[in-house]
């Protein structure tokens, strides 16, 4: 390779990484505009074609359309939960939610084996964890509406991130085509490659979009109506944990409901309990059983314990936004992969051949 080329790649790496690096204060942004334009893209080739190939028009309007359809009520429901998020805090710090009144209530309905057995577990007693549980919750509620109330206070950097987010949304669903095309003659990649990659990514993006968050939307909004039916405290603020912690396998919203469950049963609820796991064993959880194969389809799911695993890691490296990023980047792994076995099949079954 000539000296002229290999700076060529260099200069190259450089500026993709520069590029990249001035992205980052708003990837979340950018993110968000490549997720909705992939979803409504078929949406917008459709207006496209009716309004006569007027792509800018057609843009426009599936602009306002991924505003009224997702934005506008994923803006709602963050407003409300910042209120409830705030409210709860200021409700436990003024002892208008008695925790403690909460925890004595469970002491007396627990058996006296259970005092007995934390003791020799060297926790101290119910009465040690109970201080400890009191504290850890209202600690818990601090940082909740800490972060909710910093967030809502960031109106500067959410509004610009907003902006880029809607302008950027809008060249994508004129111009998504020809860049499409850009990029792929572009990869170093053959065609076959290319285009299993590319609809490698598009059916990730759209499964666990349109599959996974539609489907938590749906059992976190039972949950939380549920839960406020049943008079529990910031129905809204379970309801949305509930959403998100569906989306991970095996456990999903029963993470919630099922403490939410023992809890009502140890305050001395019994029916109220009994109503909750009849929705959550009946409803919630058969939602998942129902929708998950016509929205995400069998071809396009990841074994459970990599959706587990990749979603639990994105979390932890890009926040909420790592619920789409995760499971996207490892559905990306396994088929670079699955493309590379293949790939090996093919030649040593090449040399067997020529052998």
């Amino acid at each position: 390779m000539s000296i002229q080329r290999t700076s060529f790649y260099v200069l190259l790496a450089l500026v993709t990484i520069a590029f990249i690096w001035l992205l980052i204060p708003y990837y979340a942004a950018v993110f968000w505009a490549v997720i909705l334009a992939i979803i409504f893209f078929p949406v917008n080739m459709r207006l496209a074609h009716l309004l006569g190939g007027r792509r800018g028009i057609a843009a426009l309007l599936t602009v306002l359309m991924c505003i009224g359809l997702v934005i506008v009520p994923a803006l709602i429901i963050l407003i409300s939960l910042i209120q409830e998020g705030t409210s709860l805090y200021q409700r436990i710090s003024s002892n208008e939610i008695d925790l403690n009144d909460y925890l004595v209530r469970i002491q007396n309905a627990l058996p006296g084996f259970v005092d007995n057995w934390l003791n020799s577990l060297k926790l101290g007693g119910f009465a040690e964890l109970r201080a400890n549980i009191s504290s850890g919750a209202v600690q818990a509620s601090r940082s909740v509406a800490g972060s909710l109330l910093s967030f809502g206070q960031n109106t500067l950097q959410f509004f610009v991130s907003f902006g880029i987010m809607l302008y950027l949304l809008f060249f994508l669903f004129r111009d998504g085509a020809d860049l499409g095309r850009t990029i792929r003659d572009a990869i170093p990649l053959n065609d076959d490659y290319t285009r299993q990659f590319r609809d490698k990514f598009s059916a990730v993006v759209r499964a666990t979009v349109k599959g996974n968050i539609i489907i938590a939307m749906i059992q976190g909004t039972i949950g939380g109506v549920a839960f406020w039916a049943l008079g529990v405290e910031a129905a809204l603020l379970w309801g949305v944990t509930m959403a998100f912690t569906s989306m991970l396998p095996a456990i999903g919203a029963a993470l919630v409901w099922v403490p939410a469950a023992i809890w009502l049963v140890l305050t001395g609820a019994w029916l109220k309990a009994s109503i909750l796991v009849l929705i959550g064993v009946f409803v919630i959880g058969l939602i998942d059983n129902l929708l998950r194969p016509p929205l995400v389809g069998q071809g396009t799911r990841l074994p459970d314990y990599v959706v587990l695993i990749s979603t639990v890691g994105g979390i932890s490296l890009f926040g909420i936004n790592g619920f789409v990023i995760g499971p996207l980047i490892a559905a990306l792994f396994i088929a670079a992969w699955s493309l590379f076995a293949e790939q090996q099949s093919a030649e040593i079954a090449k040399s067997k051949d020529i052998e």
